[in-house]
């Protein structure tokens, strides 16, 4: 560093001065020792006594959202500190936290916000945090790490559908439909008098105007079953690459297309908005996916199974050794009768549709996802697969590059 040359300096200097007896060379020689001496105590006590905080207003995002920090930097010592650099080390892309402040008096704080925008799924870890901080002529410097810190997620980007038309496994009726729910569902069972403690918004209004009396409603079980979504994440069929960090990074984010071309995005992006769709109509919905491990979660209701879905589906990624069709004959018992699997793909072979037909032969209904990978690179069309769900009458969805998303999973396209 550019002090302890300075140091030297002095030294030699003092050195000089006793062997000649020059009063001037020991002057400077004091002079300069002095100098390294007070730059020394700044620095030493710049980064001390400092207190920071981050906040961030929400742990979770979307692609396509912001994640938003307020960092405070506290003195709450006696000395004043001339300029401190606080470094941040997060690994969130195009989180640019960093900040010199300087003029930092005792006991005042310095607060400032950064607002970023999610270009990229999954888990990410904002800070630690390095403090910088030395004299005002650069002689040393002092550093200060601080270890703390959290994690923040970034939910794939999902779009608003309309009413999907899939092929649904009405149950037959009976007792199996005839429970009394003890949550709201689409379906009314009846109505009963108002009793206390229960919520206004299960008011029945039309028969508590005829009848001039609280009247609630009561729900059954949806006639409808469950909903398995499995998404094939098989390293071999998946096309197009992520564009690596840089300026270009969020340009997908910003123009129309809204998706990175590749097919795993699509096909994440499109399994995140069928879960919220179905989950938002209050469906119980389930996810298969084997990526860098087996994920699979049964089928639930509810805001809580939402958050567990898109959770995985943040940071999974199709780096999978295990075929569709093995993925489907594995997990065939999770698939029971009257079920609706939404297979989401881009795989070109067809072998998986004869598992498409034995699931048929058992009473469970299918819907194709197809990401169409000829519109992302170098691969074969999609044709044969849809020609052959065709002939099995197994309703399809194709998806292609910069397509519409949400009028082809919901079928207006």
């Amino acid at each position: 560093m550019l002090g302890y040359a300075l140091l030297g300096l002095g030294l030699v200097v003092g050195l000089i001065g006793i062997a000649t007896g020059s009063p001037l060379l020991m002057r400077v020689c004091y002079i300069l020792l002095a100098a390294v001496g007070v730059a020394r105590f700044i620095t030493w006590g710049s980064v001390r006594w400092i207190g920071i905080s981050r906040t961030t207003r929400a742990r979770r995002a979307e692609v396509g959202g912001y994640c938003e920090e307020v960092f405070r930097l506290t003195n709450r010592g006696w000395l004043p500190k001339l300029w401190i650099e606080v470094r941040d080390e997060s690994d969130l892309p195009g989180h640019r936290a960093s900040r010199v402040v300087s003029t930092l008096p005792p006991g005042v704080m310095r607060t400032w916000t950064v607002r970023t925008m999610c270009v990229r799924r999954g888990q990410f870890t904002l800070g630690p945090v390095t403090l910088i901080g030395g004299d005002p002529l650069g002689l040393f410097q002092a550093v200060r790490h601080l270890d703390a810190t959290q994690s923040f997620t970034v939910y794939p980007r999902t779009v608003p559908l309309d009413a999907v038309d899939l092929p649904t496994g009405y149950l037959t009726g009976g007792q199996v439909i005839r429970r009394r729910a003890q949550f709201a569902t689409t379906n009314v069972r009846s109505v009963r008098a108002y009793q206390p403690g229960d919520a206004l918004s299960r008011i029945h209004w039309p028969t508590t105007a005829r009848r001039n009396q609280l009247f609630t409603k009561e729900f059954e079980l949806d006639p409808i079953a469950d909903f398995w979504i499995v998404l094939d994440l098989d390293r071999d069929v998946h096309v197009g690459e992520v564009p690596a960090d840089g300026p270009d990074l969020a340009d997908w984010v910003l123009r129309d297309e809204l998706l990175p071309p590749t097919t795993e995005e699509y096909a994440v992006s499109a399994a995140a908005s069928l879960a919220r769709h179905f989950l938002d109509g209050g469906r119980s919905v389930g996810l298969v996916a084997y990526g860098q491990r087996r994920v699979v979660h049964r089928p639930d209701r509810g805001e809580r199974q939402l958050h567990k879905i898109l959770s995985s589906l943040a940071v999974l990624r199709a780096t999978g050794r295990t075929g569709l069709s093995q993925v489907l004959s594995t997990e065939n018992a999770e698939f029971t009768r009257h079920t609706t699997v939404v297979v989401i793909t881009p795989a070109m072979t067809l072998r998986w549709t004869e598992n498409a037909r034995t699931l048929a032969m058992r009473g469970v209904r299918t819907l194709a996802v197809l990401v169409e990978p000829s519109t992302f690179g170098a691969a074969g069309s999609s044709l044969g697969i849809v020609a052959e769900l065709a002939a099995m009458n197994v309703p399809t969805r194709l998806l292609k590059n910069g397509s519409d998303m949400a009028g082809e999973l919901s079928g207006r396209l």
